[in-house]
Parts: structure tokens; C-alpha cells; sequence
């Protein structure tokens, strides 16, 4: 296969020639040709005058005169034969660079040394956060609120001898979280089956009360606790006072129920 012309040589004679005598023949022009075949009109140029060097590499030079010969119904098969005895060589490639085994050790070094630094940038982080999130946190110290210690303990201990003999020692104290209970039967009792505002009184006026309650909630008081009650949404309030259930027709309005309760528990309407 062709690689290049040779600058001192010359295609077959005639191969020129004949190009323009059969465009002239089928009446192209070089721009009509140009066009077809996609080619510019220098190349052409250069193929009908024999000057093939200025048409690229013998590969193109080839191509270009197969598409100029189909074109224009010319075999240019023969030309092409005769072009292989005007063709140099192809050039012989020769590598003029040699690179010490010294530097090449060198290099190999800096490579594989970059690779472990980047590896080690990359890595490290990684493994501290896997190693922390590993670590079980120590669970902190939890200390008996039920207990108070004493705090003259270690005194008595080193003391021994200055307390008096059969003098029992303190006894801890005792703290305790647990709310103190109500009682187990409250006089009044609210029970909340949807939301509702209440407002509680205390019969001289304290306000024990005022809030919205949701559904599920429930309110207990002693007897003499409640003076005035008010609830804003009485069908979503259970009233039960003594274990029984309050009717609250007689105290509602609007869907607002309000009534006082004496001391001695009986229920009256009010109004605002």
C-alpha cells in the first residue's frame, strides 16, 4: 500500500489527460465535479495536472482518482498500477530516545509512591469514621435518686471510737420521684371523649383550670376543690360527680355547659 509520493517523481503519463478529456466529454465543469463528488476544486485541479504531492498521502491521492474515474465512467486502474513505480517507500520509524535504568527506577519510585500517599489520604479518614462509629459509647454512670448518701460517712468511719457506743447510725435519707396519688374516688371527675376548653374555679375564685384538653384526657378533684366549671364543648366531656354520671342538659347552652358545685356537691346553672 502507498504512504506518500515522492517529491521528485511524476504519476503515469497521460493519467492527467485523460481525467480532463472525459469531464470535457460528459460537458462537467471542475465546480460540477467538485460538487458531486465532495471534493475541492484544487484537489481536482492538482489530479488532472499530475500533481499528486499536492494532493495528500498516495492512500488519498488513490481514493480520489477511484471517485474521479467512476465519475466519469474512466478505468483508472492501469494509471494506479503504474503509480506503484512512482511511489517511495514508506518511511522506516526509529526511536533515537533511551531512558536510563536509573531514571526508570527513579520514576517507577515517585509513581508507586504517589499511589500509597493518595491511598493513605484517601483511606485514613474513612477508617476513623468507621472505627468510631464501631466503638460502642460508654454508657454513662447512673446514679439512685432513691438513695442520698451520707455525707458524714467517711467521718464516722475514721471516728469510730468518739460515738458513743450503742447509738445506732443515721438512717439514709430517701428521695422519691413517684407523684403523690389522688384519691382513689374522686368526688368530680371529668372525661374527655374529644377536645375541649375548660375553665375550673375554685370556690373562692383561684383559677385551677384553664386549658384546652384533648381526647383521652381526665381531671379528678376532692370535695370543696371545684366551685365553678366550664366546658367548652360539653358533649365531649363525661361529668361524674360521686361515682355518678351528670346530666348536663339542664347547664348547657350553645354547646357550652357552665355550672357552680356547692360544698356539698349539688350542681347549678350560671351564666357568663
Amino acid at each position: 500500500m502507498m504512504d506518500s509520493v515522492g517529491g521528485g517523481m511524476s504519476p503515469p503519463q497521460g493519467c492527467g489527460e485523460a481525467l480532463r478529456s472525459a469531464r470535457e466529454q460528459s460537458g462537467l465543469s471542475l465546480q460540477d465535479v467538485s460538487q458531486r463528488l465532495k471534493m475541492p476544486v484544487r484537489v481536482l485541479q492538482a489530479l488532472e495536472a499530475g500533481q499528486w504531492d499536492q494532493s495528500g498521502g498516495a492512500v488519498f491521492v488513490r481514493g480520489q482518482l477511484r471517485s474521479y474515474g467512476r465519475l466519469l465512467k474512466l478505468d483508472v486502474e492501469p494509471f494506479l498500477a503504474q503509480s506503484e513505480a512512482v511511489v517511495a517507500p514508506p518511511a522506516v520509524l526509529v526511536s533515537h530516545s533511551h531512558t536510563p535504568r536509573l531514571q526508570y527506577v527513579f520514576e517507577s519510585f515517585k509513581r508507586r509512591a504517589v499511589y500509597v500517599v493518595l491511598t493513605l489520604v484517601i483511606a485514613t479518614p474513612v477508617w476513623m469514621a468507621l472505627r468510631s462509629s464501631a466503638d460502642p459509647a460508654p454508657e454513662p454512670a447512673m446514679a439512685s435518686l432513691d438513695v442520698v448518701p451520707d455525707a458524714s460517712m467517711p467521718a464516722q468511719q475514721g471516728s469510730t471510737s468518739a460515738r458513743p457506743s450503742g447509738r445506732a447510725p443515721a438512717a439514709p435519707y430517701v428521695a422519691s420521684m413517684a407523684p403523690v396519688p389522688r384519691a382513689t374516688t374522686p368526688w368530680l371527675s371529668l372525661s374527655f371523649k374529644g377536645d375541649s376548653w375548660v375553665e375550673v374555679d375554685a370556690p373562692d375564685g383561684r383559677k385551677v383550670e384553664h386549658a384546652l384538653l384533648r381526647a383521652g384526657d381526665e381531671r379528678r378533684y376532692a370535695a370543696g376543690e371545684v366551685g365553678r366549671i366550664k366546658l367548652g364543648d360539653a358533649t365531649a366531656v363525661e361529668v361524674q360527680q360521686a361515682g355518678s354520671t351528670v346530666d348536663l342538659a339542664p347547664y348547657q347552652r350553645a354547646n357550652v355547659a357552665r355550672f357552680t358545685v356547692s360544698s356539698e356537691g349539688s350542681l347549678a346553672p350560671v351564666g357568663d
